[in-house]
C-alpha cells in the first residue's frame, strides 16, 4: 500500500498544481487584458472626450444628430485611411492616396459634365484611372525598386499635374452631379445613417477579413515584420507589396468618387485635407485592439475618436485653430499612452523589486 505524496507546508506549489489553480481565473485576466487601456485605449480617450463636450456644450451635443454627424462626416476620411492599413501591413507607404482621391473626383466630375457620360460610365473610367495609378505604383515600388516612399511621392505629384492640366485648378461643377442617380451613391440615407457609412464597414470587414482570417493576412504581416524571413519561407512579398498598391488606389479612389457624389462637384484638391489624417487615424489604430499590428477596426475606431472631437468643438463654437490643436494633441497622447511610454505602475514595480529588504540589509549590517 502507497501512501499519496504530500507537499511540505510552506513551499511553493508544483507546476501542475499552479497551473490547476490559475486556469479558473485565466478567462478573467483575459477579459481585463482585452479592456485594458493598453489593448482599447482610444475607447477610454473617446468617452472622455464625449463627457467633456457632453459638460461643455450640453445642448447641442450629446444627441443622436451629433452621432449621426460624426458618422456621416468622417465615412469619407475613413475609407482614405482604410486604404493606407494593407500597405503598411506589408511596410509601404502609398503617399500618392491624397492625389489619386482628387484625381477620380476631378475625373468623375469631368466625364459627367465636359463629356456627357453617363453615372455609371463616368466612375467605370474614373475607377479605372485609379487602377492605373496602383499598378504604376506597384512597377516603380516593386519592379523598379524605388523607396515608396519617394516614388508614391512622385507619382503623386504627377497626378497633380495631370490634375490642374484637366481643372486649371478649378472645380468641376455641373446640376448633373448633384441630380439622381449620381447624388445616391453619397447621399441616399436610411434613419439619418447615409451610405458612406455602409461602405466605411464594408471595407473595414473586408480588410479585417484579410488581415486576420486568411493566409494572404498572415503573409502580409510576416512580409511586413521582416521581408527577407518571409522570402526565404516561401512568401511572394514582391507580389503581396504590389497587389497592395493596387488596393490602396482603388479604394482612395473610390472615396474620391463617394467625395464628389456628396457635395456635388470635383474638387482638384478633395483629398489634400485627407492625407494626414489617414496616416494618423491607420498609426493611432496600430495601438489598439491589435497592439504593434495596422489593422481595420483600430483605424476606423481612431476615425471616428478625432472625428468626435472636431465635431465637438465646432458644436462648442470653438476657434479655428481649435481642431488642428485638439487632433495634434489626442494623437501625441494616444500614441505616448497606448504605446506604453508612460507606464508609471510597472516603473514603481519594477523599483520595489530592485530595494532590497529591510531584514536581509539589517543581517548583512
Amino acid at each position: 500500500m502507497t501512501s499519496t505524496p504530500t507537499r511540505a507546508a510552506g513551499l511553493p506549489p508544483s507546476a501542475p498544481e499552479r497551473s490547476a489553480v490559475s486556469v479558473p481565473g485565466s478567462p478573467g485576466r483575459r477579459a481585463a487584458a482585452a479592456l485594458s487601456f493598453r489593448n482599447i485605449g482610444a475607447v477610454y480617450v473617446w468617452l472622455v472626450i464625449a463627457v467633456l463636450f457632453t459638460v461643455w456644450a450640453p445642448d447641442t451635443f450629446p444627441t443622436t444628430t451629433t452621432v449621426k454627424q460624426v458618422l456621416n462626416g468622417n465615412a469619407v476620411a475613413g475609407l482614405v485611411a482604410l486604404s493606407v492599413v494593407p500597405p503598411l501591413a506589408a511596410r509601404v507607404f502609398d503617399l500618392s492616396i491624397a492625389f489619386t482621391m482628387s484625381l477620380t473626383s476631378v475625373l468623375t466630375a469631368h466625364f459627367m459634365v465636359s463629356a456627357g457620360l453617363g453615372p455609371g460610365t463616368a466612375v467605370v473610367l474614373a475607377m479605372t484611372a485609379a487602377l492605373l495609378v496602383g499598378v504604376v505604383n506597384g512597377i516603380v515600388v516593386v519592379v523598379l525598386r524605388v523607396d515608396s516612399f519617394i516614388a508614391t511621392l512622385a507619382t503623386g505629384a504627377l497626378i497633380q499635374s495631370l490634375i490642374t492640366m484637366v481643372t486649371n485648378d478649378s472645380s468641376i461643377t455641373g446640376v448633373r452631379l448633384l441630380a439622381e442617380p449620381f447624388a445616391s451613391i453619397a447621399q441616399l440615407d436610411a434613419g439619418g445613417i447615409t451610405l458612406p457609412v455602409l461602405y466605411l464597414l464594408l471595407a473595414a470587414l473586408a480588410i479585417w477579413f484579410l488581415l486576420e482570417h486568411t493566409a494572404t493576412g498572415r503573409r502580409l504581416y510576416a512580409t511586413g515584420f521582416n521581408a527577407d524571413a518571409a522570402r526565404l519561407q516561401g512568401v511572394r512579398t514582391d507580389r503581396l507589396r504590389f497587389l497592395t498598391l493596387v488596393a490602396s488606389a482603388l479604394l482612395s479612389g473610390f472615396a474620391g468618387v463617394v467625395f464628389a457624389a456628396s457635395v456635388g462637384s470635383g474638387s482638384p484638391t478633395a483629398g489634400t485635407p485627407y492625407l494626414l489624417s489617414a496616416y494618423a487615424a491607420a498609426f493611432v489604430g496600430a495601438t489598439q485592439l491589435r497592439a504593434g499590428r495596422f489593422n481595420a477596426w483600430g483605424t476606423v475606431l481612431a476615425v471616428l475618436l478625432l472625428g468626435t472631437g472636431i465635431t465637438g468643438l465646432g458644436l462648442a463654437t470653438s476657434a479655428q485653430w481649435a481642431a488642428s490643436l485638439f487632433t495634434g494633441s489626442v494623437l501625441i497622447v494616444a500614441l505616448v499612452l497606448t504605446g506604453g511610454r508612460i507606464a508609471l505602475p510597472a516603473v514603481l514595480r519594477r523599483r520595489a523589486r530592485t530595494l532590497p529588504d529591510p531584514a536581509t540589509s539589517k543581517e548583512i549590517r
